[in-house]
This record gives structure tokens, C-alpha cells and sequence, in this order.
């Protein structure tokens, strides 16, 4: 006969914290949000350690070199996605590995031959009014000069206008050599009141920009994330087809974390993939595994070698496996059963294996909720791809800007090998969707207000540390009605308009 749970699966949305005593050093400014990300042994320290605990997907719509670059600033980690070509995800590794700090590479170019509307739609796409002016419109063209907000005036001029004609062009440009140090790069900034710094080659090939609006994140940023040789740690993601070729290529490139990206884990190719690693590698390249939802799928993947273990399946924003396939658990529920059943192995085994809750984050309590309940760190999509940094398009849609956003199990993504079980190299039927989430700006200011929630919440349980949340919580399930008594409700709210809304 079938084996029944007697009780129903929970989400993150049933549940809240109840306030622990607080004593006066329990103040943000105290809180450390340190967490393990690769397994260790009793009495020692983890391989990888992140400042917070947050990574972002694996997936085309969320993680590249950008938001590995973003991400490993603010102290944590993204997942480049392996959903492309070997060579295409080894150079976005690359690119991340040798990324100098303070020293971007330009996003937002333009041909001399185009018009100010181009340079208004480029504008209305990136975010950026700083652009640069090169022969091919890439980032590495030869440079021929810049635009700012500052060359153009969008009522006196025809939009038509092609940009060669009001560019500041390169011979009346301050810009340095590569090779500059950030010190001189700033200081050149600084004394000639600039707002961006081109960098080109012996050649004249763009090569970077230095901002002056970085000047303050780059010289105080304690939490970024980096390793011996003092580059930003960059994880990628990694399939159960073609490891073989793809994490050497990888490991090449200088990766440090690998993931292996696959809507269910508890299965005998992931124990393959995990076999092969110790194998070839030993215990040098780090890589975890997933998704899981119980105590055995926890097990198998611990057994095989994992370095961590994702839990989730089906509760991505826009995720479809339970409708299309009736599997899954809920995330609450399976990250509590996962959390027993890591500290029941690190008793028997004197081995801590880390776990990820990935999926289910729709509030930003809900990661403050889901460490209590055992998680070391969370997995992030939708809340990733909002950002600047995420790969995707900026679009307007009704009068709001969007990003857009889909899953690797959508038509668009096309990543079989992620729902692999074996089978025909293709995707027979969808278990995501193509869709859209609000435009939220830069990753740093929001992941800032996010990390602060977590740390004053964190001082109202009476904690300064994640393992101590996880020791002292005390958490309650919910019912419906208490769920609406905790938002605004009763009163006829204001909008910012000030006019008066239910």
C-alpha cells in the first residue's frame, strides 16, 4: 500500500516567528550572517563560507557573469547557468574569475551611425545614461567616443539626429590606458570631475569604464565574497548529461562551486555525476546536488558525496511541476524534514552537509523563516531577476517597467537535461512558464533592505548568528484569518498619489 503523510504540507506563508527575549547587544549592526556552503567535518572549518546566505538560480533569466559579479560583492553567490554551450558558460565564468574590481565592462554601447532614438531606447533598456561610442556597438569596439544625458536635449533636438553629431568624441575625452589602478583610475575621476573613466588598449579597444558613483561601494564593502587570490567565488551550474566535458571546462575557467542543476535529484544520475567528481577530482572541487524533499532524498545525496543539498521542488514562482506532473511538497515542511535529517547525519557521521531552500521565497520574511526552520542558505529566481544585474530585458508594460523572467523547463528555455530522467534528449511537455516581474532597480540597495529585515528580525528572536536561530526559534503555524489579520486591514489605505483606496 501506498505510504500517506498523516499531515499536510506547509508553506513559509503558515507560519511566523514568536519573539525571543532580546538583550542589549542584540542590536543589526551585531548580527552576523555567516553560513557554511560546502560540507566539513566535525571541528572543522567549511571549505567555502558565504558573508550571507543567498545564491542566485540556475537559470538563463537570472544568473550570468554580471550577477556573479554583483552577487559575490554583496557576500554571497550566483549560480552561472549551464543551460548554453560549454564555452559560452566557461567564458561567463572567466569573465567573473578575472574581473577586476571597480572596473566594469561597458553594458550599454552604441554605433556613431545610430540615432538619439537609439540612444533613448538603449537608455530605456539598461538603466544607463553613460554609453560609449564604438565602431562595432559592442563593449570591446574600437572607441570613438561617449554619450551622456549631458550631449543631447530631447525637446530641441530631431530624434533622428545621428549620434556621431553630438557625441563627445574620443580626442576630447579623458580616458586612460589599461593597466591603471583603481587608485589612479579614481584619482583621475576625481581631479577632472568626471563621472565615468573609459579604459582602452594599446589599440584603442574599449576595455572597461570606472564610475565615480563606485567610488564609495568599492572603498567600503567588508561583506564581498572572495577567494585566496582575492578574485569574487563563482559557482555554475552543471547537468547530468555532458559533466564530463563541461566541469573540466569549468574547473579551467576557475570556478569554485558547482551545482548540479536538475528539478529532482533523488535519482541514480545524480549519485553518476557526484561518483565521477570524487573520482576524477577528490574532495578539490566542490559541487552540490538536488532537489530534494524528504529525509531519504537528503540521505542518498549526502551518501554520494554532495557538498550540499537543495530542497524544493515545484515551489518556484514559475514553476509548474506540481500542476503538470502532481509531485512535490510543500517547502516549509520539507525543509524542516531535510533540517532533521541533516543534523541526524552530522550526529552519526560527524559530517555537516549544508542545505539550500530553493523556491517558496515570496516575502522576504520567508528567508528569515526558512533558516529558523534549518536551511543554511536560500536559493533565489524571481527575486534575482527584478534586478539591473540579471540578464534579461527592461520592458514597459502598461506603463510600468518589467523584467522579463522564465523557467528552465518553459518552451523558451528549452533545458531538457534539467528534467532529464534518461529518456529522448528533448523537452516532451513544459514544467515552467515565460513571463514578467516587476522592475526593482539595483541588487545592492535591494538585497541591502532584504538583509536588513532578516537581521532585525533575527534581534527580536534573541539571536546574533544563523546556527543560533536555528538552535532558539520558536516558530507557529498560522491559520487563514490570522494570516489577514497581519496585513493592513480595516482602514482605506492612502496611494502615493494621496488619493484614498480600499
Amino acid at each position: 500500500m501506498a505510504f500517506f503523510y498523516q499531515e499536510p504540507s506547509h508553506t513559509f506563508s503558515e507560519y511566523l516567528l514568536v519573539p525571543g527575549y532580546s538583550s542589549a547587544d542584540c542590536i543589526p549592526s551585531n548580527v552576523s550572517l555567516k553560513t557554511p556552503i560546502t560540507r566539513y567535518k566535525k571541528g572543522e572549518k567549511p571549505a567555502i563560507e558565504m558573508n550571507i546566505p543567498l545564491v542566485s538560480a540556475v537559470m538563463q533569466s537570472v544568473s550570468n557573469d554580471t550577477m556573479a559579479i554583483a552577487l559575490a560583492k554583496e557576500g554571497g553567490i550566483a549560480f552561472i547557468y549551464g543551460s548554453q554551450t560549454i564555452e559560452r558558460q566557461a567564458e561567463m565564468v572567466r569573465r567573473a574569475k578575472n574581473y577586476k574590481a571597480g572596473f566594469v565592462v561597458s553594458d550599454s554601447n552604441i554605433r556613431p551611425n545610430q540615432t538619439l532614438q537609439d540612444v533613448l531606447d538603449l537608455k530605456a533598456e539598461k538603466g544607463h545614461s553613460t554609453m560609449a561610442v564604438t565602431d562595432d556597438g559592442t563593449g570591446t569596439g574600437k572607441f570613438l567616443g561617449i554619450v551622456t544625458s549631458r550631449d543631447y536635449r530631447v525637446s530641441r533636438m530631431d530624434k533622428n539626429t545621428p549620434v556621431a553629431s553630438f557625441m563627445t568624441p574620443v580626442e576630447k575625452t579623458i580616458y586612460a590606458e589599461e593597466g591603471i589602478s583603481l587608485k589612479e583610475a579614481n584619482d583621475i575621476i576625481w581631479d577632472h570631475k568626471l563621472n565615468a573613466l573609459p579604459v582602452l588598449d594599446k589599440e584603442g579597444n574599449l576595455v572597461s569604464f570606472v564610475f565615480r558613483k563606485d567610488y564609495d561601494h568599492h572603498k567600503d564593502n567588508p561583506n564581498e565574497l572572495l577567494d585566496s587570490q582575492k578574485r569574487y567565488v563563482v559557482g555554475a551550474g552543471v547537468n547530468t548529461r555532458d559533466y564530463q566535458e563541461r566541469i573540466p571546462a569549468l574547473v579551467e575557467a576557475g570556478v569554485d562551486i558547482l551545482c548540479i542543476d536538475s528539478s529532482e535529484g533523488f535519482s541514480e544520475w545524480q549519485k553518476r555525476t557526484l561518483t565521477w567528481v570524487r573520482e576524477t577530482y577528490g574532495d578539490s572541487v566542490k559541487i552540490g546536488a538536488g532537489n530534494v524533499v524528504d529525509k531519504d532524498g537528503f540521505r542518498f545525496l549526502a551518501e554520494a558525496g554532495a557538498d550540499f543539498v537543495k530542497i524544493g521542488i515545484g515551489g518556484g514562482s514559475i514553476c509548474i511541476t506540481r500542476e503538470t506532473k502532481g509531485i512535490g511538497r510543500g517547502q516549509a515542511t520539507a525543509v524542516i524534514e531535510v533540517a532533521k535529517a541533516r543534523d541526524e547525519y552530522f550526529e552519526e557521521t560527524g559530517i555537516y552537509v549544508p542545505i539550500c531552500s530553493d523556491g517558496g521565497i515570496v516575502q522576504d520574511y520567508h528567508i528569515t523563516l526558512a533558516l529558523a526552520m534549518g536551511a543554511d542558505f536560500c536559493m533565489l529566481g524571481r527575486y534575482f531577476a527584478r534586478f539591473d544585474e540579471s540578464p534579461t530585458s527592461r520592458v514597459l508594460i502598461n506603463g510600468n517597467y518589467m523584467k522579463e523572467y522564465w523557467g528552465e523547463g518553459s518552451a523558451r528555455a528549452r533545458n531538457w537535461q534539467r528534467y532529464d530522467m534518461g529518456g529522448a534528449a528533448k523537452l516532451s511537455f513544459e514544467e515552467g512558464v515565460d513571463s514578467y516581474v516587476p522592475y526593482a532597480g539595483s541588487l545592492r540597495d535591494n538585497v541591502g533592505l532584504t538583509l536588513a529585515k532578516v537581521r532585525s528580525t533575527m534581534c527580536n528572536c534573541g539571536v546574533l548568528t544563523i546556527p543560533d536561530l536555528r538552535q532558539n526559534a520558536k516558530l507557529t503555524l498560522v491559520s487563514s484569518v490570522s494570516i489577514v489579520e497581519g496585513g493592513a486591514h480595516d482602514v482605506l489605505l492612502k496611494d502615493r498619489t494621496g488619493s484614498m483606496s480600499k
